[in-house]
C-alpha cells in the first residue's frame, strides 16, 4: 500500500470486535517498535503488551478511553537512557517513544488492525498497575484490535487545515 494512502486510511478506532490479536500479528507490530529511531539509536522505549484478561482489566483502572480493545500496548522510555541536548538539557525520551508509537500504530493499520492512540490517562495508575520501575515514564497507551464491522472514523477525521496555515517555506 501506498504510504500516504495508509496515513489518510488509518483512523482512530473507538470499537473493536472482541476477536484475539494473534501472536504473530502482536510481534510483528512489536517488531515495528523496535526498528523505530530513537536519538542517538539509545533505544529508551519500554513496551508493555497487554493481552490477558487481567491485563485489560488494569487497563480500564488507568484510563476510560479503553474502548474494550482486545489488546494494548503501553509505550513509555527508561530515563535514564535517553539522549539530552546540550543546549537546554531537554531529553529525547517523550519523542523517542512517540515515534515507537507511530511506527507500531502504522504497522497494525497496514495489516487490518486498527488503533487508538489514547494519552488519556493516569501515569500514577500506569506505573502502579503495571510495576514502573522509577526511571520508567508511560508516554501512550495504544489500544487495538480488528475493527467492529459498524466502525468509521469520526466526521473531524476529514477535516484538514490549509497548508498555507501549517507550512512556511523560507
Amino acid at each position: 500500500m501506498d504510504f500516504l494512502q495508509l496515513a489518510a486510511d488509518r483512523f482512530s478506532v473507538r470499537s473493536f470486535k472482541p476477536d484475539p490479536v494473534p501472536e504473530e500479528i502482536r510481534e510483528k507490530i512489536i517488531k515495528a517498535g523496535l526498528l523505530a529511531p530513537t536519538a542517538k539509536n539509545n533505544q529508551p522505549q519500554k513496551i508493555i503488551a497487554v493481552s490477558s484478561a487481567g491485563g485489560l482489566e488494569k487497563i480500564k483502572k488507568c484510563t476510560a478511553s479503553h474502548y474494550n480493545a482486545p489488546l494494548a500496548f503501553i509505550i513509555g522510555y527508561d530515563k535514564t537512557l535517553c539522549w539530552q541536548r546540550s543546549f537546554d538539557g531537554k531529553t529525547s525520551g517523550d519523542i523517542d517513544a512517540s515515534i515507537v508509537t507511530t511506527h507500531m500504530m502504522l504497522q497494525a493499520a497496514s495489516i487490518g488492525i486498527g488503533s487508538t492512540w489514547v494519552m488519556f490517562f493516569d501515569p500514577e495508575a500506569v506505573k502502579s498497575e503495571f510495576e514502573f520501575d522509577g526511571n520508567t515514564e508511560p508516554v501512550a497507551i495504544l489500544v487495538m484490535g480488528y475493527p467492529a464491522d459498524d466502525c468509521k472514523p469520526s466526521p473531524r477525521h476529514f477535516e484538514y487545515k490549509d497548508p498555507g496555515e501549517i507550512v512556511s517555506y523560507k
